[in-house]
Formats: structure tokens, C-alpha cells, sequence
């Protein structure tokens, strides 16, 4: 069996490129592990928003370059950073060519503008994905596909990439129970980063991968990242991760997860350790809130306080789906009472500690002075509120991994790198499981569905121009 080009994964980063080779007169097949209809994956389970860095998609490249280099840290590799800043509107025009539907909604209060596949999810807990417009998107472009000749395999499982002369000429998969060579001009990686393997959370991001909820479909195992780094390509840029943080019943109860998340309170409010202690800047958002959470020696020590007024506030500061009230609704229990040092015993921290955090608090937004705290907050993207209105409440947490940071390193055209530097032959890797976009001390998140647009349209049209 043999196709000009063969994707690892049948989310948008396979399909969007295998559909742009296939636009170009190339055959092209798609190969996916699970074999249902509508297969679960995190491209259907996403809710469909094109931004960069928090930027519309197709803002002026110039501001979304500086935004990637800015909120990465400088981790992103410049070129990468630059290609995806400048094809955001020339991909989603093709996208709209291909029969995708946007809308512009915010995606929080302080990100208008962005493009969303229509129509976007529900304002419900938990999954909402079938008929939402990332599931019918995917619908389409399998369709389109077929059309154009191409295929989507579906129970066909990559083992490992095939290597001769130094470049990537095939794939071996498993396929009705028999192990088979595909031969391919272009194999691309696009399977979706290592979310739901606790191993290589374990290995990157905490030790304590068991106590940390996966908030992406089974198919994240991160294959291709291995495969890559078993067949000599460069791989790098690990440590952080894209996620939220939920209430501790997530763990066990499916509608706490993907929504309601607690950022926006979180972000007006405090989190605390065990010790009744401030650990990380709230101010930096529920991304770098998450990555604290998973730091620390026991994710699920983590408890968010907040008083009645933030309570109150936190549905206007959202644009997704208000923690209040949806997640008591959806069996989160909201510890409560009229003083902290009730709350504090109610939830076994130790009330001096948590009083004297609550007064620090108190003092820094009243004075503005942030700086001073025993853990600075900064204050750019989110103002905190007083913790003065009782009663007082207690939410515990987990942290929630949504897509892995790191991965197979690659350039301007989603072409896979070895060592050197040079390119990979015949081996492209598009969406999460790339390095060279994202991470830093602010675990910056460039946007799972503009890796997978932009990547992916970028892969496929080199490819169709390859010689």
C-alpha cells in the first residue's frame, strides 16, 4: 500500500493536511487508531476557537509574532513563530473554502474577536461535542477528502516510522490484527501530544501523574512523539502544559470536565497549599495556575478561596461555562461559612495561616502594592477582588492537562528537524506535538486549533510542492 502522503491521527492536524495534498492532486490517506464513526478526539472535544497567544487569528502578523516570542519566554523558535503569525488569515479563508463556519465571539472577557467554529458548544458541564462545530468540521473535511481520493483508515495504528537513507519513507501499523508497511512520500505527525499518558506526564511534567485529570480523548499517548525520537529526529521543548483547574471532583465525575473550569474566580481570588498559603501568581491566568497546581508535591492539596462578591461575580467574567452554578449542579461541593477561621477548620487548613494569607491579600489590593506580597501577583491581564464578603468559600482543585508543550522540533513548513538542525526527509509534524512555539516561565499557550490550522496547512501545501 502506497500514498504520496499518510498523516499519524485523524484530528484536524490530519485531516487538514492531508486534505490541502489531496487539493493538490496527491494521494492521501489518514490513519487512525480507534475505529468508531465519530472516533473521540480532542479536535471534536475543543471547542473550536482560532486564537493565538489569546489573539484573534487574524490579527495583524506583526502583534501575534510578538506575542508568541513574548508570552513563550523566547522559547519559540523565531521562523515557526513568524509562520504561524503570518498565515492566520490565509488559513482560515481556505478552511471557509473547505465548508467551515465561524463566528466571532470572546473567548474570555479580555479577548474579543475570535474566530470560532459554528455552532460553538453549549454553555453546559461537561462534554458537548456532537453536532458542535468542530465535529461537524471534521465531518466535512473527511468528506471533502474522500472525494478528492483520499482515505481515512480508521482502526489502523501506528507501531513505527520507516527510515532508509536518513529520511522517512513509510509506516509500519497494526490493521485488522495483521501488521502492515505503508510506503509514503510524507508521513506527518499529528496525533494529539501525550495528555492521556500518565507516563510521560510523569516523565515531563509531575511525578504525581495519577493525581492530575486528563481532559483530552484516549488517543493522546503520545506515539508519534516516540516514534520521532526512535527514528533520530530532534525532540524538545517539554515542562509545561495547556489546562485549567477543576474542582477535585473531576477526577472521578466526567461533567466537572472540560467545563465548568474555576480560572475566572481563581483569578479574582486565591489559590492555597496545604500550609493555608499563597503558591503561585493567580494574576498570570488559569494556564499558569494549572502548571502551579501540578508543581506541587500533591496536585490535589490545591483549594481556591474566594468570598461571596467574587462568587457572585465570576458568571460575568466568563464567556464558557460559570463555575456558578454549574458546578454544584454537576456535583462540586462548595465548602462554606460566615468567618475564615470556620472555613479553614471546615477544610482542614490552619487558620492562622489562612487568616494572615487573607489580610495580605486584603492589604495588596487596597493599597495596590503586589509586588510586596510574599508571592507577587501581577495584576495585567486580571485585577483581583477583596476577600471580605461573607460568607467565605472553599473550593478544592486538580489540576486538568489539555494539551502538552513539547515535541517533535520543526520549521517554517512543519518539516521535522533531526539534531543538526537539518531537515527530516519525508517527515512533517503539525499541532500538539510540536516544540518550538510554546512553554517558558509563564507557560505560554500559542492555541491547540491554530497549530493544527495553520501547521497543518502549511505541511500540506509544502508537501503538494515538494519535489
Amino acid at each position: 500500500m502506497q500514498f504520496d502522503v499518510v498523516t499519524i491521527g485523524g484530528g484536524f492536524s490530519g485531516l487538514i493536511p492531508a486534505c490541502r495534498a489531496a487539493e493538490a492532486g496527491l494521494s492521501a490517506a489518514v490513519l487512525e487508531a480507534r475505529s468508531e464513526e465519530r472516533y473521540p478526539c480532542s479536535s471534536r472535544f475543543s471547542t473550536g476557537v482560532g486564537n493565538i497567544m489569546g489573539l484573534p487569528i487574524m490579527a495583524e502578523p506583526d502583534r501575534i509574532f510578538r506575542a508568541i516570542m513574548d508570552g513563550s519566554g523566547a522559547n519559540a523558535h523565531p521562523a515557526v513563530a513568524r509562520a504561524l503569525a503570518a498565515n492566520g488569515k490565509r488559513t482560515i479563508d481556505w478552511l471557509s473554502q473547505q465548508g467551515a463556519t465561524f463566528v466571532q465571539r470572546a473567548l474570555q472577557h479580555d479577548q474579543p474577536g475570535q474566530q470560532v467554529l459554528a455552532p460553538p458548544r453549549r454553555p453546559v458541564a461537561g462534554l458537548d461535542w456532537e453536532d458542535r462545530g468542530p465535529d461537524l468540521f471534521m465531518q466535512r473535511l473527511e468528506k471533502n477528502l474522500r472525494e478528492r481520493g483520499g482515505v481515512v483508515m480508521r482502526g489502523t495504528k501506528v507501531e513505527a516510522l520507516v527510515v532508509e537513507g536518513g529520511a522517512c519513507v513509510g509506516v509500519d501499523v497494526m490493521r485488522d490484527g495483521a501488521r502492515q508497511r505503508i510506503a509514503a512520500k510524507a508521513v506527518v505527525i499529528a496525533d494529539g501530544g501525550f495528555a492521556a499518558n500518565r507516563d510521560m506526564i510523569a516523565q515531563y511534567i509531575t511525578p504525581r501523574a495519577d493525581r492530575v485529570l486528563c481532559r483530552v480523548g484516549p488517543g493522546a499517548q503520545g506515539d508519534g512523539i516516540r516514534m520521532a525520537e526512535a527514528a533520530a529526529a530532534a525532540i524538545g521543548g517539554f515542562g509545561a502544559f495547556y489546562g485549567h483547574i477543576h474542582h477535585r471532583n473531576a477526577m472521578t465525575n466526567p461533567q466537572l470536565w472540560p467545563y465548568p473550569h474555576l480560572d475566572a474566580a481563581a483569578e479574582l481570588g486565591v489559590l492555597v497549599g496545604p500550609d493555608g498559603k499563597r503558591f503561585t501568581d493567580e494574576g498570570l491566568g488559569g494556564v499558569c495556575m494549572a502548571n502551579a497546581v501540578a508543581q506541587l508535591p500533591d496536585p490535589l492539596s490545591a483549594i481556591l478561596i474566594v468570598d461571596d462578591a467574587i462568587w457572585r461575580a465570576e458568571p460575568g467574567i466568563t464567556t464558557t461555562v460559570p463555575a456558578n452554578r454549574a458546578m454544584v449542579d454537576a456535583g462540586g461541593e462548595l465548602t462554606s461559612a460566615i468567618t475564615v477561621e470556620t472555613l479553614a477548620a471546615r477544610v482542614g487548613l490552619p487558620a492562622a495561616a489562612l487568616v494572615q494569607t487573607i489580610r495580605d491579600h486584603n492589604q495588596a489590593v487596597a493599597s495596590g502594592m503586589f509586588g510586596r506580597l510574599a508571592v507577587p501577583r501581577s495584576t495585567r491581564k486580571h485585577k483581583p477582588m477583596p476577600i471580605a464578603t461573607a460568607p467565605f468559600y472553599a473550593v478544592p482543585l486538580c489540576t486538568g492537562v489539555t494539551g502538552t508543550m513539547g515535541g517533535v522540533v520543526i520549521n517554517e513548513h512543519a518539516q521535522a528537524l533531526k539534531p543538526d538542525d537539518s531537515v527530516f526527509p519525508g517527515l512533517y509534524a503539525v499541532g500538539t506535538p510540536v516544540a518550538g512555539l510554546e512553554g517558558g516561565p509563564r507557560a505560554g499557550y500559542v492555541g491547540g486549533i491554530s497549530k493544527s490550522f495553520v501547521l497543518g496547512f502549511l505541511a500540506g501545501e509544502h508537501i503538494a510542492i515538494a519535489p
